[in-house]
């Protein structure tokens, strides 16, 4: 008997423990991660549990009557235990259902959890939103990765940039100063959209300092320190992910960022088991392909990766 209770936070050490040995698991789904920003979201989750056992979250928002699996994350959807059939999916989907309509929900947007992050095939929510919810896809998004124990030729133009910045004395490593590479970040997305990052300053060094492990930033700098570029990396079990990536205009004239992931992808992750996904290089709901941003993704080896969003009506 498939038991769906809303989630507080009370139950978030509970949660935390489910996300850690679940399917798809990153730590994105991880409450010290997730509530950094509960003040924008009205958070509407879900434990679902079978004889008092937790077996599922779905981690998720309430905004008027449409839930969404959640606005706050790059990717959402249902997390499952490894004993969890397919058949208790179905089941799982069915209730959820019953449930959302008794709580004035009247469609659903998921935003599934794209198959290399996960621990092993977990791909049975996908078959229940066809076949129980009847989704339809409403948004695809393309991301650029590539197997980390196949790591693909560069192109010749990240190569000559490369060349570039080698002979122009570029360093380049792991860096603590998150503040030089914010402001790069937020001039680049201020001149070119008139925005600014999703994370303010004040909560991305709140968020490395509870995931030290997990987020890592690199810079490129010139000989005498100047910051030139950079790109902040989400570590997952399966998946090395740039959350970020930016450079300030002399730093793309030089090469920094050819440079820069040469030695991120050659020297600290080739080898490791799992993927290295440069992130989107879509907008407007996956319609507009930035064909300048994913020929740099790809010229370092990335090919496609799709992030699905699905809605159903309750």
């Amino acid at each position: 008997m498939i038991e769906i209770k809303q989630y507080n936070f009370d139950d978030a050490t509970k949660w935390n423990e489910i996300v850690a040995i679940s399917k798809q698991g990153t730590f994105l789904f991880n409450r010290n991660y997730m509530d950094y920003h509960a003040n924008r979201f009205t958070d509407n989750s879900f434990l679902i549990m079978e004889k008092e056992h937790i077996i599922a979250l779905f981690p998720a928002n309430r905004k008027g009557d449409t839930l969404y699996s959640h606005q706050g994350l790059t990717y959402g959807g249902l997390l499952t235990t490894e004993k969890v059939t397919a058949d208790k999916v179905c089941n799982i989907f069915s209730e959820l259902n019953i449930l959302l309509k008794k709580i004035g929900i009247k469609q659903v947007i998921y935003k599934a959890i794209p198959w290399i992050y996960h621990n092993i095939p977990a791909e049975e929510d996908l078959y229940a939103l066809t076949n129980i919810c009847h989704a339809e896809i409403i948004s695809r998004d393309i991301s650029s990765s590539f197997y980390l124990h196949n790591v693909r030729k560069f192109t010749e133009s990240r190569k000559s940039g490369i060349r570039k910045a080698i002979r122009n004395h570029i360093l380049v490593g792991e860096s603590k100063d998150l503040a030089a590479f914010w402001n790069i970040l937020n001039n680049n997305l201020t001149a070119k959209y008139d925005t600014h990052p999703v994370h303010s300053l004040d909560e991305l060094q709140l968020l490395t300092n509870r995931f030290p492990k997990e987020i890592k930033l690199y810079m490129a700098i010139t000989p005498n320190g100047e910051p030139l570029g950079g790109t902040i990396i989400y570590e997952t079990p399966n998946v090395i992910h740039t959350q970020y990536i930016s450079a300030s205009p002399t730093g793309k004239a030089i090469g920094a960022l050819d440079l820069l992931f040469d030695y991120i992808i050659n020297n600290v992750y080739m080898g490791r088991n799992g993927y290295f996904d440069f992130g989107k290089s879509t907008e407007a709901g996956g319609t507009l392909l930035n064909q300048q941003l994913i020929h740099q993704k790809e010229g370092f080896g990335g090919r496609g990766v799709c992030y699905d969003t699905y809605e159903w009506k309750i």
